[in-house]
């Protein structure tokens, strides 16, 4: 596909790009909106904005079953129906529910390594139609279910359909994004998995006053519908600009570009010099390594601090709390709450107070920058987890104490609303930025491979220490939160306001962070206008 290029060649060729470039393609980003229509309503725009629902509802498949079984989990009929160990009557807890809940992430983990490798040969539209493939056949096998075995089944097939639409639908939205609203159109599509949440509680809530197994399988079966119309309508919805370019399909590449980033026109200023810039970018990055070859992602200092920060960030995005999350109806039975149902009502609460937060994050995104955003949305959680852990200590014992029960349920949905405004906007997005289009897809891969790594620890080993250990796996969360912060301070890079073509300078530079501690807003200037003018 591509012609091998030299590590000294690569490196070297990058380091010699001419900045200025860059600069008037920022220029381009901001100006183009002004002089050639280019806005939030045009009719181009609107057209991208209905392309996007297609990624978006891979988003949604992803999000509603990670929630479902939250609800599920907390129903006594499903207890029953499958002879599941529970926690004074506050959901499964475990090994057997640990090994129901992992099925699900063992899936993601063997698939994922070579979704990256997939959707670079298939396309990002390939990769979507074969998961959410997987999603149908899989949320057959749940929603028909005789027994536990049929369970895990169903669940590990769930967990493959995962691992190709986390890799493949933010890929999509980030590349065929125009750059000045990469930022809030990937978000949103985030923000798309934390609405799902609210419609699975919302089903969970209408189906849990049911004695029978009707009140888990039709939760279960609804997740089929979101899957279904990505695996019909992908294919009616054009390919990443950035794939097309990598694969020689230039004319339908320009094209693309055309239409959703230049308002129809050939000649725009931000259509002409993203075009040379994925000329540029593809050339340099090209390579000819096998699929299962992921050596690129550490061979220059460059590469592996891009890969460092990526891998922090999906090992945030895990432990910093959201383990709890899954198993919200129990830590509420810890807090008091004794019936089923007004568990049920407030973790549904709890999904809507995470999609108000992931809207906000995803609409603050651009704005603040992706490096503060990550700092101080960790620190939030951090201590919110801190006051929602300290009452739970100190008031689970006490039935009487409503006060202090209701004060750990508030920091626990108040962690919920942080950790929603920074890690569902973010990582989709940020994990494509930190990488260079050639190590783009299997950087993500990768990303979620350790993201679902983490995720197994937190699925399998969280409902057993729940069992053993109770309130007190706070102190586990919290000590990581701390940690973390420690190392989003001094080593986060700021992506925002640069192309995805110019970043490879920022991470080149010796000092990242102090060279992008904040994030980009340029204007644009008569000579860079001229320069723009020039290039056509």
């Amino acid at each position: 596909m591509h012609e091998p290029q030299t590590d000294h060649l690569v490196a070297g060729d990058r380091d010699k790009k001419n900045t200025r470039s860059h600069e008037s393609l920022n220029a381009a980003a901001s100006a183009t909106g002004a002089i050639e229509g280019l806005s939030p309503t045009s009719l181009a725009a609107f057209r991208l904005y209905l392309i996007l629902l297609v990624p978006s509802m891979a988003s949604v498949v992803v999000g509603y079953d990670i929630s479902i079984m939250n609800y599920i989990n907390g129903m006594e009929p499903y207890l029953s129906y499958f002879g599941l160990e529970g926690q004074g009557g506050g959901g499964g807890v475990g090994t057997t529910t640990a090994l129901i809940f992992a099925m699900y992430t063992i899936g993601t983990c063997v698939t994922v390594l070579v979704a990256g490798p997939l959707c670079d040969r298939l396309g990002r539209r390939g990769g979507m139609f074969a998961g959410s493939l997987f999603c149908v056949v899989g949320g057959i096998l749940v929603t028909v279910a005789k027994n536990v075995k049929y369970l895990k089944a169903g669940r590990f097939l769930l967990g493959v359909s995962t691992a190709l639409l986390q890799v493949a639908a933010p890929l999509y939205c980030c590349e065929i994004s125009p750059p000045q609203w990469r930022g809030r159109l990937t978000g949103i599509y985030a923000a798309f998995a934390i609405l799902s949440t609210i419609v699975s509680g919302a089903v969970a809530n209408a189906t849990g006053h049911l004695t029978t197994s009707a009140s888990w399988r039709i939760p279960f079966s609804l997740q089929i519908i979101p899957a279904a119309i990505v695996l019909f309508f992908v294919y009616f919805i054009p390919e990443s600009p950035r794939w097309l370019m990598s694969v020689g399909r230039k004319d339908e590449a320009r094209k693309i570009l055309s239409r959703y980033h230049g308002n129809g026109n050939d000649n725009a200023p931000l259509v002409v010099l993203e075009y040379r810039e994925f000329e540029e970018s593809i050339k340099l990055d090209a390579s000819s390594k096998p699929w299962w070859d992921y050596a690129d992602l550490f061979k220059t200092r460059s590469d592996r601090y891009r890969t460092s920060i990526v891998l922090l960030l999906a090992l945030c995005a895990q432990w910093s709390g959201s383990g709890l999350s899954s198993f919200l109806v129990v830590l509420l039975a810890n807090d008091h709450i004794s019936t089923q149902n007004l568990r049920l009502i407030l973790t549904l609460i709890s999904s809507i107070v995470s999609a108000i937060g992931a809207l906000c994050g995803a609409l603050i995104l651009d704005k603040v920058g992706r490096r503060t955003l990550w700092f101080w949305g960790n620190l939030c959680c951090t201590i919110a987890l801190i006051i929602s852990g300290a009452c739970t200590a100190k008031f689970s014992a006490d039935a009487n104490n409503l006060a202090g029960s209701n004060t750990a349920i508030a920091f626990l949905f108040l962690f919920t609303f942080f950790f929603c405004v920074t890690y569902v906007p973010l990582p989709a997005l940020y994990a494509s930025e930190c990488m260079s289009f050639d190590n783009r897809a299997n950087g993500v891969a990768l990303y979620t491979f350790v993201s679902s790594t983490a995720s197994l620890v937190n699925t399998y080993a969280t409902p057993i220490a729940l069992a053993d250990i109770g309130w007190k796996l706070y102190y586990v969360f919290i000590a990581w939160d701390i940690f973390a912060c420690v190392l989003i301070w001094f080593f986060a890079v700021e992506t925002s306001g640069r192309t995805l073509e110019e970043l490879n300078e920022v991470f080149l530079d010796k000092h990242p962070v102090r060279a992008s501690r904040k994030p980009q807003q340029r204007k644009p200037t008569l000579i860079h206008l001229e320069e723009i003018g020039e290039s056509k």
